[in-house]
């Protein structure tokens, strides 16, 4: 935690804040803070600063705030990813937020087992937890929006047109002829299926609707790890 994330709950006044349960236990095991301490802090939403540590208890600990700061700029991009698998979702959730994207679309997709969509993980408590997680790690503090769509073809037909203009759009899919672009730095629509990629008829569809085949190399990546990847060459931010 490189930075302590705060909600409008957390508020007991204009400049003072409560913090209990996990970032608490953080405060007081890892970064070891005693009364007087300062910790970086932000306002979810909002700026970032310094908050010093007032009070210290087994069960609070109250904190005066300066927000003087803005957080780092968001990557022009929107992802667009068949629903992982369940393990692998809060993971790829907490990396994006690090790296700064902030308009995640999750679609279905052959390959996508019906199982992964009554994962818990994908709770509005679940998916804002592990959001906050990728945002304290990078010291941020806007919050990604993420939508869902469980139904793949009126997705593509019907929404995903009007959703790439005005953007670069792509769509990650081994055997194409096309290497991932590096440094766009321009708005940027970005496709990545699921674990065994695409069909050939998703990719199809997709292309209609106006992506561009690219790839990776011959190597076949985790979902994960070509997130990652991806989202790195794509823009100098992640750099």
């Amino acid at each position: 935690m490189n930075l302590a994330l705060l909600f409008d709950d957390d508020f007991v006044g204009p400049d003072r804040v409560i913090l209990r349960g996990r970032r608490l236990a953080h405060l007081k095991s890892v970064i070891k803070v005693a009364a007087g301490d300062s910790v970086p802090v932000g306002r979810a939403g909002g700026n970032m600063g310094i908050g010093e540590v007032l009070r210290l208890t087994d069960t609070e600990a109250e904190l005066r705030v300066t927000l003087d700061h803005t957080p780092p700029p968001p990557l022009p991009l929107t992802l667009i990813l068949a629903m992982p698998r369940p393990k692998m979702f809060r993971r790829i959730l907490q990396t994006c937020a690090t790296l700064g994207v902030k308009d995640i679309w999750l679609i279905n997709s052959y390959k996508v087992e019906k199982s992964f969509w009554q994962t818990p993980w994908l709770s509005e408590e679940q998916v804002r937890g592990n959001l906050t997680l990728g945002l304290e790690q990078a010291k941020d503090t806007r919050m990604p929006r993420v939508q869902i769509r469980k139904l793949f073809k009126p997705f593509v037909e019907d929404e995903l047109p009007a959703l790439l203009k005005g953007r670069q759009a792509l769509v990650a899919h081994p055997g194409t002829s096309t290497p991932c672009p590096v440094h766009l730095n321009q708005a940027t629509a970005l496709c990545v299926g699921p674990e065994g990629g695409f069909t050939a008829y998703e990719v199809g569809k997709l292309e209609e609707a106006g992506c561009q085949g690219i790839h990776l190399g011959p190597r076949i990546l985790r979902v994960e790890t070509a997130v990652t990847v991806l989202v790195s060459r794509l823009f100098d931010a992640c750099l």
